[in-house]
Parts: structure tokens; C-alpha cells; sequence
């Protein structure tokens, strides 16, 4: 795909809200940026995944108890070990400021952002990918891709306001490569549209902001600004009208678009996963999250004989049975997982491997369900050779501190669950490292305290 070839879409460094003033001046964008700055010298893709997990595993079953690259991995993991030297098994991270907050986990996951202590209204932060989004996604018709198989969206913009995700395969496969009926003008008469609507709301809160307080012109210069995000979306989607999109295959396409189940969850997962492949290989976008459930709403499987769903499960309130099946549930998803790495090994980005030039971080914003643990987090870090990541060992920051592991101790097991073992281990150092291999300029990232060291680094 190459780049766009009008720039009506960029900004100039001083912007601010209209009808605001300079209260709310825009932060550095990447379309503030002309294209021609940006293709000055050859630019080499810098993919990012986020996969989020809820409730968090079964950890008697799950937790690998070997650091260093001798490790072995348990039930749940098998389908990884073809993957062994493209992953990195993390246990021990944790958000410092999201201890025992668990409703939140899954909207913090990316953020690191402080949650109140009664787990109530909070304000989020940027989170990670649109961090990346903005760097990477000049170069790109989507900054970034927002995908939840159930629950919410991953993203959050600098203003901590959460972005929409697409739900359904047709859904996502016609806004990455689907012509809107009445071809390119028709889109474009809806876009401008759609601009003047958003110019009207702004000129009537100009009006509206004189006959409020101050606490109110708050929360409305909040809303404002992701109002004018919008206004940017949509000049920027104006500017890549002319681009012709990429030609899918007539039979791909049909397989992409079908209508499945959710019951069918094998198939949806792996169509959503396929889509996510397709849209880094067509370089539509460079940044993707997916979030397959929220800690509330996670899908059954029936088709293994799971019909509650992961929120059910992780609450089991120590019947053996219940455990077994949240186990089901864990390699489920890591076979799933498996796949998407098999088709990101599988197809090329002209170089190598679509995974050398892919990051992908796999997991949960929490560790154990049924106690509501959130330090130990899951976590799986694969691909992205090319950006200089190494892989093959376990990185345990729980290990040599606790001795070992002693797995026939449930209770005390789920202690480091509960609380970390290495306050400094930190996700936001993980999600530090990532950032600076996106090419984020960031020497730090919420709460961390520095990036992680080898072999992830």
C-alpha cells in the first residue's frame, strides 16, 4: 500500500479547538507531520498486537516453574512449543496502582493508570498502542485497528476516552477493505457531512462554555477534544479516498465475511485472527488491539463441552471440576493464540516473516479470577525479531525470591497472585520496551521504572 497522495488532512503545529481557545491546544500528532518528512528516508514496518485475556488462568495448571530456556511447558501451553524460540513466557509483572481493583483490569491493561480504591469512576490515561498508533500510523490508512470479540476496546486516547471496536468479521473486513455503496463520492459527501455537523457542535459550544462554570467548562473542553479527534479522523479518511484499497481474493473474502456464531468459537476466533493477519500484511494499519472478553463478559465454548462462561469458571470456588474446565478453557485460547502465530510465520512482508516485524503481547490484567489476584500477571511476548527482540527462556520475576514453586499449595501459590513478589517488576516496563521498539520517544511510560533487561531487550 503506498502512502497518500493528498495531505488536506494535516494539521498545523499550533491548532487548537476552535471556539475554545488556547485552553485546549492539540498535542504533537503524527498529521501534523507531511508525508514527504516522513518518506525522507526508508521506513521499515513496526507491527504491534495486543491480546487481552479476562479473568485470568488457572494458575495451579498454568504457571511454568522453570526461568531461563530449560523450561517446560504445562498442559495448558503445549500448543506453544513450535513457538518456542519466537516467545517469551513473562510471570511476575504486575500495575502497581490496579492491586485488588479488579473490575478494572481489562481498561487499564494497556494504561497502567491509577484506579480509585473503591473501584469506582476513574480517569484513564493514553494507553500503549495509540501511543504506537500515532507514530506508526502516518504511514497507514488506519492509525490503528480496535477489535473486541466481547466487551470493550484496548484503546484509550490521550484525552482517556475509549475508542470504538469493531465486533463482527464483516463488520471489520468491510472497513478495512469494503467500498462504501455509491463509490468514492458518495463517501465523500458523507465525510464533509459529517464535518459540518461536528463544526456546528463546536460553534454552539463556544456559545455554551461562557454560561458555565468552571468545573462543567471542564468536562465540555474534555468532550471537545475528542469531538475535534473526530474532525481529524475524518479529514484524514478524506485524504485516502483517492487510494484504492487492497484487492482481496473472492474467496478469502467470502470466508472473512461470513456470518458465525460466537458459539462457534473456534471459528470465530481464528476468522478474527485471520482478518488481523490480512490487515497487517496489506499494511492497512500497523497497530491492532483485540479484546476477546472483559472480565464480565468472556464467551462459553461449547464446543468442548464449556457452556458457562470464563467469568463463571473463574470464580470455582475450589471445585476440582470447575478448575478442570477453566483449564480447557486456558489451552483453548493458547491454541488459538498458536494459530495466529502459525499465520503471521506463515505469510511475508517482502523481508521475512510477518512475525520478525510483529510484536505481539498476549494476556490478562489479572492472574487468578476466583481470588481477584492481579500481580503475576499471564503474559506472552512474541515476535518481533526484527525490532530487536530475543526469545526462548521464561523471564520469572517471581523466581529465585519464593524458592519455587510448590503447586500442591494452592493457597499459598495464590498469594503471589495477590501480592507481587518484585515490586519493581512492573508492566509498564514491558510496555515501555515495546513503545521504544515502535519508535515511541519515550524514556518512560506511566508507573515504569525502566525498560526490561535481556533477553526481551
Amino acid at each position: 500500500m503506498s502512502n497518500v497522495n493528498t495531505q488536506k488532512w494535516l494539521l498545523d503545529r499550533r491548532h487548537v479547538l476552535r471556539g475554545i481557545g488556547a485552553t485546549i491546544a492539540l498535542p504533537w500528532l503524527d498529521c501534523m507531520r507531511p508525508l514527504q518528512a516522513a518518506a525522507a528516508a526508508p521506513i521499515k514496518a513496526k507491527r504491534s498486537v495486543f491480546i487481552y485475556i479476562p479473568n485470568g488462568v488457572n494458575t495451579l495448571t498454568w504457571q511454568i516453574q522453570q526461568p531461563g530456556a530449560d523450561y517446560e511447558l504445562p498442559e495448558p501451553l503445549t500448543s506453544l512449543e513450535k513457538h518456542r524460540q519466537v516467545i517469551t513466557p513473562i510471570s511476575g509483572l504486575h500495575h502497581p496502582d490496579v492491586l485488588g481493583k479488579h473490575h478494572n483490569c481489562d481498561k487499564v491493561w494497556l494504561t497502567g493508570a491509577n484506579v480509585p480504591a473503591d473501584g469506582g469512576a476513574f480517569r484513564n490515561s493514553v494507553s500503549a498502542d495509540q501511543l504506537m498508533a500515532e507514530v506508526q500510523g502516518v504511514h497507514t490508512r488506519f492509525a490503528s485497528l480496535e477489535i473486541a470479540i466481547t466487551g470493550g476496546s484496548l484503546a484509550w486516547s490521550r484525552e482517556g476516552i475509549q475508542l470504538p471496536a469493531e465486533r463482527r468479521p464483516r463488520e471489520i473486513f468491510d472497513r478495512l477493505f469494503g467500498v462504501e455503496p455509491g463509490g468514492k463520492e458518495v463517501a465523500r459527501r458523507n465525510l464533509n457531512r459529517r464535518g459540518s455537523v461536528l463544526d456546528v457542535v463546536l460553534e454552539d459550544a463556544q456559545t455554551l462554555r461562557k454560561n458555565i462554570g468552571g468545573e462543567d467548562r471542564n468536562k465540555l473542553d474534555e468532550y471537545l477534544t475528542a469531538v475535534r479527534q473526530v474532525e481529524i479522523r475524518t479529514q484524514r479518511a478524506e485524504g485516502w479516498l483517492d487510494v484504492p484499497k487492497p484487492e482481496v481474493e473472492e474467496k478469502l473474502a467470502a470466508r472473512l465475511t461470513r456470518n458465525i456464531d460466537t458459539k462457534e468459537a473456534g471459528d470465530y476466533y481464528r476468522t478474527i485472527y485471520d482478518l488481523m493477519v490480512l490487515a497487517l500484511r496489506t499494511d492497512m494499519t500497523r497497530v491492532i488491539t483485540c479484546m476477546t472478553g472483559s472480565e464480565s463478559h468472556g464467551l462459553a465454548i461449547p464446543e468442548i463441552g464449556i457452556v458457562q462462561t470464563r467469568h463463571e469458571l473463574s470464580h470455582h470456588n475450589g471445585d476440582p471440576e470447575q478448575m478442570r474446565r477453566l483449564t480447557q478453557t486456558d489451552t483453548f485460547l493458547i491454541e488459538q493464540f498458536s494459530y495466529f502465530l502459525d499465520q503471521l510465520q506463515t505469510h511475508s512482508d517482502g523481508e521475512g516473516p510477518l512475525l520478525d516485524s510483529t510484536q505481539v503481547l498476549w494476556g490478562s490484567g489479572m492472574a487468578y479470577g476466583h481470588s481477584h489476584g492481579n500481580a503475576n500477571l499471564p503474559l506472552i511476548l512474541a515476535g518481533g525479531k526484527s525490532l530487536g527482540a530475543k526469545h526462548g527462556q521464561h523471564i520469572d520475576f517471581n523466581l529465585p525470591k519464593i524458592g519455587q514453586y510448590d503447586m500442591s499449595d494452592a493457597r499459598g501459590h495464590y498469594t503471589i497472585c495477590s501480592r507481587p513478589v518484585d515490586t519493581d517488576a512492573r508492566l509498564c516496563n514491558l510496555l515501555l520496551t515495546m513503545l521504544q521498539r515502535a519508535e515511541v520517544e519515550v524514556d518512560s511510560f506511566y508507573d515504569s521504572i525502566g525498560t526490561l533487561s535481556e533477553p526481551v531487550a
